[in-house]
């Protein structure tokens, strides 16, 4: 496979064995991963509540586990920004992730990245590893 950018986005509050597994999976379509870590903001306005852990905590969780891969906190403005800047071939959603992916494809093409595609990658025992279950 070539080399690809594949870019994912996530809260990643309470960081369990889901997660892990869908880091890997996006890992699997490419050497160069970006992990885009939401913002507290974001969350709050997204969910209606703040995450347990905050946005730097998440980040050096994640960066902990994922040594090798480009980990960044997402835009307070723009929430498209990072993915216009990074041009990136695939955008992998998790199984049961809602925010911001109704219209991504919409999004996309009107950012001119027709190319990219959208993968949707599987549940990893989604009866124990789901952050709302912690």
């Amino acid at each position: 496979m070539s080399q690809q950018k594949v870019m994912i986005f996530g809260t990643f509050d309470i960081f369990h064995e889901g997660h892990k597994d869908f880091i890997k999976q996006a890992k699997k379509y490419s050497d160069e991963l970006f992990i885009i870590v939401a913002r507290d903001k974001t969350v709050q306005d997204v969910k209606g509540s703040l995450p347990r852990n905050s946005e730097q905590q998440r980040l050096k969780e994640i960066k902990k586990h994922f040594p090798k891969s480009k980990i960044t906190l997402g835009s307070l403005s723009n929430k498209y920004q990072i993915i216009q800047t990074m041009k990136p071939d695939i955008i992998c959603l998790g199984y049961d992730q809602k925010s911001f992916t109704k219209d991504l494809r919409k999004k996309l093409d009107e950012l001119k990245l027709i190319n990219t595609k959208i993968i949707r990658l599987k549940s990893y025992q989604p009866e124990i590893y789901k952050s709302s279950k912690f």
